[in-house]
């Protein structure tokens, strides 16, 4: 196939490129050129602004036998993306979101594609909020412009809804601040007791299974991707630090605390923000065949990968580690969650 990818340079897009050239297809990226990638003159660049007419004007008169966008964040953008290659492609998968499904109002969790019609929240009104609710409902526009694409003009498209993805390439560094959490011999601090279920999606697996679809005819519809298990974020710390080698040292704490002293719960357990999406993959186990990898081993891929190559630096929000030891020292719990002094 040859295969334009939006984006690619960064974690899953990335990843799905290496993919695509293992098996020998033909690769195009479209990006804005910001990111160096390690492809050579194995892939064709096109440098631009996909919201600019750098888009149309790059892509003119090009056909591509499959399209995958990690980019399209808005209505405007996936309507840009229906005008420019109506009629010149086999495929188009969008990456989208779980967080299509938070920003619905009473959206059930864990979400099923069946949940996703609905009206939306309002927009927030605390600022830290407003960014993952744009983001939500700039994808949930994206989506129905192209749902509405496959029935009125029969755009090739399926869309990819995906949580929160861990990996060894993860920009965020999530599962990395609790690696180093673990290793400086001080507790993690769950927010609100770390009670709350984490599913989520190894990056590589969200790879592999967008290059399946990829070679198979479009399908119009939506499957949300991600893993089976459905750890509490404190079976989660416990299995890192288990990786590691590590007694695992927790402390529960309200999110009221933590903003008494100026800290928001995401700021100290990346898995504890507002817009952790909790997902279905029935879906796309019964349809597409997909099956996860089991998280042991995955995660174990990443902690093996951190510690061959721990990073030179800690991620940003470690800078507020000193005031959660202080805030820990307050009471600590043992191992197994049950609130015994350790």
């Amino acid at each position: 196939m040859h295969v334009l990818i939006i984006g690619g340079t960064r974690f899953v897009g990335y990843l799905l490129t290496w993919r695509l050239l293992a098996g020998g297809h033909r690769v195009t990226l479209f990006n804005r050129g910001t990111r160096p990638d390690p492809f050579g003159d194995r892939i064709e660049r096109l440098q631009g602004d996909r919201t600019t007419e750098d888009f149309p004007r790059l892509l003119a008169g090009r056909e591509f036998d499959a399209v995958a966008d990690f980019a399209a964040y808005s209505g405007d953008d996936a309507r840009s993306a229906v005008e420019v290659l109506q009629g010149r492609i086999g495929h188009y998968l969008f990456i989208s979101t779980g967080q299509v499904y938070i920003v619905r109002e009473g959206c059930p969790r864990p979400a099923r594609e069946a949940d996703y019609d609905g009206p939306v929240i309002p927009e927030p009104e605390a600022p830290h909020l407003r960014p993952g609710w744009e983001y939500g409902v700039g994808k949930r526009k994206a989506e129905d412009v192209l749902a509405e694409a496959w029935r009125s003009g029969g755009f090739p498209s399926t869309r990819l809804r995906i949580p929160m993805v861990n990996g060894e390439r993860d920009p965020y560094r999530r599962i990395e601040s609790y690696l180093w959490r673990i290793l400086d011999g001080g507790p993690v601090l769950l927010p609100d007791g770390g009670e709350h279920p984490c599913r989520h999606v190894y990056g590589a697996e969200a790879a592999r299974a967008a290059l399946e679809v990829l070679e198979r005819p479009a399908a119009g519809e939506a499957y949300n991707l991600c893993q089976e298990e459905e750890p509490t974020l404190r079976e989660l710390v416990e299995k890192l630090a288990g990786l590691l080698g590590a007694v695992p040292r927790t402390v529960p704490v309200p999110a009221a605390a933590l903003q008494e002293r100026g800290l928001r719960p995401v700021e100290v357990s990346p898995f504890s923000g507002a817009w952790m999406s909790r997902l279905d993959p029935s879906r796309a186990r019964e349809e597409l065949g997909f099956r996860h990898e089991p998280l042991d081993s995955y995660l174990g891929k990443i902690v093996a990968a951190f510690l061959a190559h721990p990073p030179p630096d800690r991620p940003g929000d470690y800078v507020h580690r000193a005031v959660e030891l202080e805030i820990a020292a307050g009471g600590e719990t043992s191992g197994d969650g049950s609130g015994e002094p350790l």
